[in-house]
């Protein structure tokens, strides 16, 4: 089948911004896996210890050192440029922080303290533009969970029964008023222990640089299984606070996926590989979607385009190369 000629057309690039995103997913993670190694490298020059080192440690910091020579020939002040991680850190310079680490942070201060405002000014900016695009493009997270869909996936293959329960979707806004609501009572920034990001910037800290796991090892582990067991990418769709603050900010996100009906046939490849569990077949993105971009490079007759405009397309009916559309149309089926 082809499109019917005038037909409108998705650029081109659009297809492979799946690609770039899954890209952008694994630089994240591996700096967060070397920010680590940096931290206890800088640690031992810092001391001038060497000698003093166990024979791990000697070998850690001759591969340091060789990775790095070529870059300073001071570690300990050098490689600083980029700390932290993806909850609040320093990126050459640039303070930035998650808009939940700001929000968590006022309510268990109940006070606003203007320099850490700021830091999430930048995130929260984009989030306006880009939606919900801190799930889709940079949570380290997301890289685990998505590869968690894909062994869910070939479990299924093999037989095995993963769950696919659907909840209410409003439940992740309780989980973030119940949150601010406890930190505040508290005076603690509790939702860094239960959000996902943060946990996993954490615990690889823990376990590359002293060489162990926090409780947040588990409690991520069990939204992996969360995940498999009950509901596909649960914990993000219906339980993450920080999913809840993005999608809210990211309500009337200007940038935003349209289905183009003209060159829609309706095959559902759509939906079945949206892992929120939209419905871009029936043109229902919403302030779930995080413009990952899988349905644009999934769909094979180009129906899948990025508009700029502040809510979604209303629904349109059946994809006019589909076969419900050219049973009603006879005289404008596709040529």
């Amino acid at each position: 089948m082809s499109l019917t000629m005038g037909t409108p057309k998705p650029f081109a690039l659009w297809r492979h911004l799946n690609k770039l995103r899954w890209l952008s997913l694994s630089i994240v993670f591996a700096m967060l896996v070397a920010l680590p190694f940096i931290h206890v490298y800088q640690t031992y020059t810092a001391a001038h210890a060497y000698d003093l080192l166990a024979p791990a440690e000697k070998q850690l910091y001759d591969v340091m050192e060789t990775l790095t020579a070529a870059f300073t020939d001071d570690p300990a002040e050098d490689l600083d440029a980029i700390k932290g991680n993806t909850w609040s850190g320093s990126f050459f310079g640039l303070q930035l922080s998650d808009p939940l680490a700001v929000a968590g942070q006022m309510a268990a201060g109940l006070k606003l303290y203007a320099p850490f405002l700021l830091t999430a000014l930048i995130p929260v900016l984009f989030t306006l533009v880009l939606g919900r695009f801190f799930c889709g493009w940079i949570c380290p997270a997301t890289f685990l969970y998505e590869l968690n869909t894909n062994v869910s996936t070939w479990l299924a293959r093999l037989g095995f029964k993963v769950g696919n329960r659907r909840f209410d979707l409003r439940l992740k806004y309780a989980v973030l008023g119940v949150g601010l609501l406890l930190s505040a009572a508290t005076g603690s920034v509790l939702m860094a222990a239960i959000y996902p990001p943060a946990i996993v910037g954490r615990e690889l800290y823990y376990a590359i640089a002293l060489g162990g796991f926090g409780a947040g090892a588990a409690f991520f582990v069990g939204t992996l299984l969360f995940d498999t067991l009950v509901a596909r990418r649960g914990f993000c769709r219906y339980l993450c606070p920080g999913g809840a603050l993005y999608s809210l900010l990211g309500r009337y996100r200007l940038l935003r996926i349209r289905r183009i009906v003209e060159n829609c046939n309706d095959c559902a490849k759509c939906n079945a590989v949206c892992e929120f569990g939209l419905d871009p077949l029936r043109d229902h993105f919403g302030q779930e979607c995080n413009n990952c971009t899988a349905c644009i490079a999934v769909c094979p007759t180009q129906a899948m385009t990025f508009v700029l405009r502040p809510t979604d397309f209303p629904k349109q009916g059946p994809g006019h190369l589909g076969k419900q559309y050219r049973r009603a149309h006879p005289d404008q089926g596709a040529h």
